[in-house]
């Protein structure tokens, strides 16, 4: 007990002198983000409005029109206590064809909806003369501070997401992330990048986070939430359950098999943090590639590559953890800001 006493009281240290927690295996892109990657652009619509906490996050890879020229793409469902929409073609035919979209647990109809109108408006024939296109949107549920029975998530709201698109983006309570719990502490939206020299490639991470006990919670290797707890005796518990979608894109060029393999590793780095993937949440990563011919590096060259996916995956719901701000909603209810507690206990030393 003595020996965790210490290394907390480390890590508290650093947070008072750097406002920062998060050691890095390998170097990073520019901006630490999913946009490192070069074309990726992501967006937020966010609804703070009352019990009325959610919104949408769209990925968009580059491209003008992926039903044309559709992306590499392969998924993990590490556990499939989800709803999402788009995974079954994906892991039949390993492409993807359309932007992701993220937002809570009722409103998958609504962002198929805007894929299959964004498609539509790119090509003329889909679904008549051509196929019909196979949207991706994954989702998590904010039902603990938003009330996901208003249904008000609108398809204005997801275009928007679409269109706001770029790469520079906000990350914390914001977008698919604004309801979102983690740890029951408040997540939401967080990133990261790895830079990959061995394959001269870049790999990012957008985690949308939303699940975690705080017992288990583990920072930088510390068992930290057992720390956290008795400074909120009245927050509600949340189980290992509510979700969290990984997102990890790269530019080197994969085939849908290898990103398949390289997304399975974000489950290493959700182990980090303390969680093993409980009964009711829905773990999903989806990989994709911004090559759209691939030229797939011998497998045992992705060594590097699996790492990054695994250390990218903890540090983005570190960042999530780190840049969401405090939350009420839905009944009153309210998630803390994890750096608001690190605050107070590093006061306290």
């Amino acid at each position: 007990m003595y020996f965790l006493q210490m290394q907390r009281d480390l890590l508290l240290q650093r947070w008072r002198e750097t406002r920062s927690l998060g050691q890095p295996r390998s170097a990073t892109g520019a901006r630490n983000t999913l946009a490192d990657v070069p074309g990726v652009r992501v967006g937020h619509s966010t609804l703070a409005d009352g019990e009325k906490q959610t919104g949408v996050t769209a990925i968009v890879p580059p491209g003008d029109n992926l039903f044309t020229q559709p992306l590499p793409c392969g998924a993990a469902v590490l556990n499939g206590f989800a709803k999402p929409v788009g995974l079954v073609q994906i892991e039949e035919l390993g492409v993807l064809q359309t932007p992701i979209l993220l937002s809570n647990t009722l409103a998958v109809g609504t962002l198929f909806t805007t894929l299959v109108r964004d498609a539509i408006s790119r090509n003329a024939e889909l679904g008549r003369s051509l196929p019909t296109v196979n949207p991706l949107a994954l989702e998590c549920n904010d039902g603990w501070l938003n009330d996901i029975q208003a249904l008000a998530v609108t398809e204005a709201m997801a275009q928007q997401a679409l269109a706001d698109a770029d790469s520079d983006f906000a990350r914390g309570s914001v977008g698919a992330g604004r309801g979102m719990s983690c740890f029951s502490l408040k997540g939401g939206i967080g990133s990261a990048s790895r830079v990959i020299p061995t394959l001269n490639a870049t790999l990012g991470v957008l985690v949308l986070a939303n699940f975690g006990a705080l017992n288990a919670l583990t920072l930088d290797g510390v068992r930290f939430g057992e720390a956290i707890a008795p400074l909120l005796p009245e927050l509600t518990p949340q189980r290992d359950a509510g979700s969290i979608i990984i997102i990890m894109a790269t530019d080197a060029p994969l085939d849908a098999r290898q990103l398949k393999r390289v997304a399975k590793r974000a489950g290493a780095g959700l182990g980090r943090l303390g969680s093993y993937w409980g009964h009711g949440s829905g773990d999903i990563a989806v990989a994709f590639s911004t090559q759209p011919q691939p030229e797939p590096p011998a497998d045992a060259a992705l060594e590097p590559l699996l790492a990054a996916a695994a250390d990218a995956t903890e540090h983005a719901v570190l960042d999530a953890l780190l840049s969401a701000d405090a939350v009420s909603g839905f009944r009153g209810h309210y998630r803390p800001a994890l750096r608001d507690i690190l605050d107070q206990l590093a006061d306290k030393g």
